[in-house]
C-alpha cells in the first residue's frame, strides 16, 4: 500500500506541472483571443495598416486641419513598435494618450472614446498585441505638421480640458442591452470619433448621449459622416433595429449603402461582432433621440414630378447625366435594387445639408465591401474621369431635388474643389 502511494505521488509529481502549465497556457490563449475580438470592434487594424501594409505596422496617412500624420507602428516589434510597452504604458496611450517615452498622440487616435475602456478589456487587448500580432520591424513617419505647430506639448493642455479619463460606468435604470451598446459605441467602437462634430480645438463636442451634438454627424476627411440620431431625414429614424443590424453586419440595407471609411469599418470590424453585441449597439443608437439634421419636413416618398423629367430629359442637364450614367443602376424611381444597388430616394445621404459624401462617392467611387470573404458584386464606379464638375453637379442637384428629397443644390465649385483634395490625397 505504502509502495503504491510512493508510485502514485510521484506520477502526480510529474504530471501536475504539466497540466497547471497546460492550464495556464489555455488560459493566455482564451485572453489572446479575447483581445483579438477586442481589437475587432475597436478596428484598430484600419487605422494602424497603410494599404498593401502589413497588419498593425502603421504609416496611413490621416488628414487634418493642420496638416497630414500617419499612424504607428502598434505591432510588439521591439525597436519600431510597441515591443517593450509594459501593460501600464499601453493603457496610458490607449485611454490617456502618452506613449511610452512621454509624448502626446494628436487626438486623431480616438483615446477620448478608448479612456470607457475597462480594465479587463485593456488586459486582454495588451495580451493580442503582444501574444498574437506578428512583430514588424517598420520605423514611424513623422507627421507633416509644420513647425511650430507640431508641437506637442499643447496637447497636454488639450488632454486637461478636453479628456475625461473616467472608465464607463453602468448607467442606472438602463438595462443590460443598452449599457452594453453605450460602452461599445463610446468605447471601443469610438463612434463619435467620426460622427460627432468637432470644435474650434478638434474636439468632440460631446462624448455621450448627454450632449445635444452627439453622433449628429460630421465632416471627415471629404466625406460626411452620417447622423446616428433618431432625426427622422438624415438619421435612424426610419430605420428600424433590423435594418441597422444589417447594415453593420452587410453594409447595406434598404436605406443606404457604406462608403469611405465605413467601408473598412464594415469589413474589418462590424461584420465580425458578435450577434449579442450588434444588438446591443442597435438597442442603444435607437434610443437616442432625434437630433441635428436639416429642418425639413419628415420625408415622404414621391416619384411623379421625376418621372416627368426623366420622360423628357432633354429639358434637365442633370436629368440626361441621370439616364445616362445612373438609371440602370439606380431605377427611374430612385430606388435602386436594395441592398444590392443603393437607393437615392429618400436616402439619408442625400437628404442630408452637407453633400460632400455624395461628391465623393461619384467621384471616386466606393471600395470594395467584402462580407465573409465574397465582394459586393456592384460598387459603385468613380466618374472622375467620365464626367466633369459642371456634370456631376447638374446631376446631383437633380437627385438631391428628385424623388420628394427636397435637398440644396450642388454647385460645380463644390465639385471642383472635393476633386482637388482628394486628388492630393491619393
Amino acid at each position: 500500500m505504502i509502495k503504491t502511494l510512493k508510485v502514485v505521488g510521484a506520477a502526480l509529481s510529474v504530471a501536475l506541472p504539466f497540466a497547471l502549465a497546460s492550464s495556464a497556457h489555455a488560459a493566455d490563449d482564451a485572453l489572446v483571443q479575447r483581445g483579438a475580438y477586442l481589437a475587432k470592434l475597436g478596428d484598430c487594424v484600419a487605422c494602424h495598416s497603410a494599404p498593401k501594409g502589413k497588419p498593425f505596422a502603421g504609416g496611413l496617412p490621416m488628414t487634418t486641419p493642420m496638416g497630414k500624420i500617419y499612424t504607428t507602428n502598434i505591432t510588439p516589434d521591439p525597436d519600431t513598435g510597441i515591443g517593450r510597452y509594459t501593460e501600464e504604458d499601453f493603457s496610458r496611450a490607449l485611454r490617456e494618450g502618452v506613449a511610452k517615452d512621454g509624448h502626446n498622440l494628436y487626438p486623431a487616435m480616438p483615446y477620448p472614446s478608448y479612456a470607457k475602456v475597462n480594465d479587463d478589456d485593456v488586459k486582454a487587448l495588451y495580451a493580442f498585441f503582444m501574444n498574437g500580432v506578428a512583430p514588424v520591424q517598420q520605423a514611424n513617419r513623422e507627421s507633416d505638421i509644420p513647425w511650430p505647430l507640431n508641437m506637442r506639448w499643447p496637447l497636454k493642455l488639450w488632454n486637461v480640458v478636453f479628456l475625461d479619463k473616467a472608465v464607463y460606468q453602468d448607467k442606472a435604470g438602463k438595462d443590460v442591452a443598452w449599457n452594453r451598446g453605450a460602452y461599445l459605441i463610446q468605447g471601443l467602437g469610438h463612434c463619435g470619433s467620426c460622427h460627432t462634430p468637432r470644435g474650434i480645438a478638434f474636439q468632440e463636442k460631446a462624448l455621450d448621449e448627454s450632449g445635444s451634438a452627439y453622433l449628429t454627424g460630421a465632416p471627415l476627411d471629404g466625406w460626411f459622416a452620417a447622423n446616428l440620431t433618431g432625426e427622422h431625414n438624415v438619421g435612424l429614424g426610419r430605420w428600424s433595429e433590423a435594418d441597422l443590424a444589417a447594415f453593420l453586419k452587410t453594409g447595406a440595407n434598404a436605406h443606404a449603402s457604406a462608403f469611405g471609411s465605413m467601408t473598412s469599418v464594415i469589413n474589418n470590424s462590424t461584420q465580425a461582432t458578435s450577434d449579442m453585441d450588434i444588438a446591443a449597439m442597435t438597442t442603444y443608437l435607437k434610443s437616442l433621440p432625434a437630433a441635428g439634421g436639416t429642418g425639413a419636413p419628415p420625408y415622404s416618398y414621391d416619384a411623379q414630378a421625376t418621372r416627368v423629367s426623366l420622360t423628357r430629359p432633354a429639358n434637365d442637364a442633370g436629368a440626361r447625366v441621370y439616364t445616362e450614367y445612373c438609371m440602370h443602376c439606380h431605377g427611374v424611381d430612385g430606388r435602386g435594387f436594395a441592398p444590392m444597388l443603393a437607393p437615392l430616394a429618400g436616402n439619408p445621404n442625400v437628404l442630408e445639408r452637407d453633400a460632400s459624401s455624395l461628391i465623393n462617392v461619384t467621384l471616386n467611387g466606393t471600395g470594395d465591401l467584402v462580407i465573409q470573404g465574397v465582394p459586393a458584386p456592384y460598387p459603385m464606379p468613380k466618374y472622375s474621369a467620365v464626367l466633369n464638375d459642371k456634370q456631376i453637379a447638374d446631376v446631383l442637384t437633380f437627385v438631391r431635388a428628385g424623388w420628394n428629397n427636397g435637398a440644396g443644390a450642388v454647385s460645380a465649385d463644390e465639385v471642383a474643389k472635393l476633386r482637388k483634395s482628394t486628388q492630393a490625397a491619393r
